[in-house]
């Protein structure tokens, strides 16, 4: 493996960073502090989350955070304001001379740093995990104006990923609806990563886990993640309704989102009420314990670049029932480690997920499979690829190191679920 011989100064920029909920603020957050850890001089340049302007160290991490305001019709998140923008990051280019920039985006900050980048004559990576559908519900777009829409938001974005040194996305699914939406350069795929030591199987302890999240100990249909529009969680809970008869089982939802009440009304018309178990947020020390309360992880949303929280609960050894979009299909090998149904098929998905609730044999079978195909997106692995990338395009000296222990078929793999 290469590495740079020497520490790196790295800016990375996002429009979204903790506390935003969201896979984004998660991937960007974990690879500064990763990149931190190698013994990197790492700064993230972010809007600020109360509104005005200020520098703080988070660990070995320096963040710059720039005046915002609340986004319209999304209360829980914030933009940064154009308003002296330009000067700010030309004032931080100039005093922290990094060796690399890499945005996160193709919006205002991103792309203010990325021009100012440029123009600095600094190497510039960008990372895509954009899809329009993510922006549908939030900004409120008729469904008869989406297609225009998304449209002209993937021009946009491709437009400003051309002016980039590098860019890569999470998935080969991802990189080719790069290609299909206009980007002429070449776009690699990098594994936005999940921790295999952190998100482990622990099938002796899912009791535990249950009463830790205060849900009722019995077969658990898990799912992390937004409950917006595009992740079509009320598939989930039709599909629970029909399986409820013949099994005795659970939803369990961590997350919040714009279709979290119209969620809960429709299972208490679905008479599911006491079935459907909200936990809301859950604080990122108790998000191993979701998984671990599970059965099987289930998810049914069709805007996925990769899903980290389908990585998470793949290396965490659950079965995954998943519908047949976009990235989904990349992680899961049907009746290998899970299954697809078509999007928006509800008795196909309920069919699904009662074969696996159905065989305790299987889901050992299927979750040992998974954990061993989600060895291949260990973080180091996407840790050292981007390191090598900053090197390589900064010009830096690379130096042969030998490589991490190798995580495939680690002990987690063996453990077949009890």
């Amino acid at each position: 493996m290469l590495r740079a011989a020497h520490p790196l100064s790295v800016l990375v920029v996002t429009d979204t960073y903790p506390p935003d909920v969201n896979g984004a603020a998660y991937f960007t957050h974990r690879l500064a502090d990763g990149l931190a850890g190698r013994g990197h001089r790492v700064h993230v340049l972010c809007p600020s989350a109360q509104g005005q302007p200020h520098v703080t160290m988070a660990g070995e991490v320096t963040e710059h955070r720039v005046p915002s305001a609340r986004i319209p019709l999304q209360p829980t998140m914030r933009a940064a304001l154009p308003l002296g923008l330009r000067g700010h990051v030309d004032r931080l280019l100039a005093r922290l001379a990094p060796d690399v920039v890499h945005v996160q985006s193709h919006f205002t900050l991103s792309r203010t740093a990325l021009a100012r980048a440029r123009a600095a004559g600094i190497p510039t990576v960008l990372t895509n995990h954009f899809m329009p559908d993510n922006l549908y519900a939030h900004a409120r777009v008729p469904r008869s104006l989406q297609s225009v829409a998304g449209s002209l938001a993937w021009h946009d974005m491709v437009r400003v990923a051309e002016q980039a040194d590098h860019v890569t996305t999470p998935t080969p699914r991802a990189a080719r609806l790069l290609r299909e939406q206009g980007l002429r350069r070449g776009v690699e795929a990098v594994s936005c990563g999940i921790d295999l030591d952190r998100f482990h199987p622990r099938a002796s302890e899912r009791s535990a886990a249950r009463a830790r999240l205060g849900v009722p100990d019995r077969d658990s249909i898990v799912f992390v993640g937004r409950l917006d529009e595009e992740k079509r969680v009320d598939e989930l809970v039709r599909a629970l309704a029909l399986i409820t008869p013949d099994l005795d089982t659970q939803l369990v939802l961590a997350g919040t989102g714009q279709r979290e009440e119209e969620l809960a009304e429709l299972a208490r018309a679905l008479g599911m009420e006491e079935r459907v178990r909200f936990l809301g947020f859950v604080p990122d020390e108790l998000l191993p314990s979701v998984y671990v309360a599970g059965d099987v992880f289930a998810i049914a949303g069709v805007a996925e670049l990769q899903s980290i929280a389908t990585l998470e609960a793949m290396s965490t050894g659950l079965p995954v029932v998943a519908a047949d979009a976009m990235a989904l299909p990349h992680l899961v090998a049907e009746g290998r480690n899970g299954y697809l149904f078509p999007s928006g098929e509800v008795e196909v998905l309920a069919d699904r997920l009662r074969a696996v609730l159905s065989s305790r044999t299987e889901r050992g079978f299927l979750g040992a499979a998974g954990r061993e195909m989600a060895a291949e997106h260990d973080h180091r692995r996407s840790l050292e690829r981007f390191e090598s990338l900053y090197a390589h395009l900064g010009g830096a000296v690379l130096a042969s190191v030998p490589s991490g222990p190798r995580v495939r078929g680690d002990r987690y793999a063996r453990i077949v679920q009890g």
